[in-house]
């Protein structure tokens, strides 16, 4: 089975009922399992709304705290909490630094530099390695961003269903100028 097909059953379970032994989860421990379940597809149904608010809500001052608690939270689960599944363990990981970070419109908002004192920014085409982790995961379900172009010639991240599309308008718009310099 695939990876999508196995993650779509898992999807369709757990919505139905998360339960954990006998019983039925519900409050925090409910929320982080299906926060889970949620950011380790890529898609997002309506379901997953009030497990994404609840993980999302969580921010702190520093980046590091953020991703600290958030871990903390999905290891609210009973799942991740008394399994010695090391996968489920970096499954955790790469969720908390990875997730609503790999997408293509935070890499383009986030990766881009001045090229020039006053020229045009750039957008960095190395993926940062929390996305490449968090994608690679062997329980997520979750397609890296490709890179168009290059950072000097107007270069850009595009979401993976959208390459073919976003490739034909990179090359219709000519985003290469003379005075730009090939980029170090």
């Amino acid at each position: 089975m695939t990876k999508g097909l196995v993650f779509s059953l898992f999807l369709l379970i757990g919505f139905a009922t998360i339960t954990f032994g006998e019983d039925l989860l519900t409050g925090t421990p409910k929320l982080a399992c299906e926060a889970i379940l949620c950011l380790s597809s890529g898609t997002r149904p309506g379901e997953c709304s009030p497990s994404l608010n609840a993980y999302f809500g969580i921010n702190y001052k520093h980046w590091s705290d953020t991703v600290r608690a958030r871990r903390n939270f999905l290891s609210q689960c009973p799942t991740v909490s008394s399994s010695n599944d090391q996968q489920m363990s970096t499954l955790i990981t790469a969720i908390s630094n990875g997730a609503g970070r790999c997408d293509a419109a935070f890499l383009n908002q986030y990766l881009r530099m001045s090229f020039f004192m006053d020229g045009p920014d750039a957008i960095d085409n190395k993926l940062p390695n929390y996305c490449k982790i968090y994608s690679d995961h062997e329980y997520t379900d979750y397609s890296k961003p490709v890179y168009i172009g290059t950072p000097e010639c107007g270069g850009h991240w595009v979401d993976a269903q959208d390459y073919e599309s976003e490739l034909a308008k990179y090359k219709a718009s000519n985003l290469c100028h003379p005075y730009m310099t090939r980029w170090n």
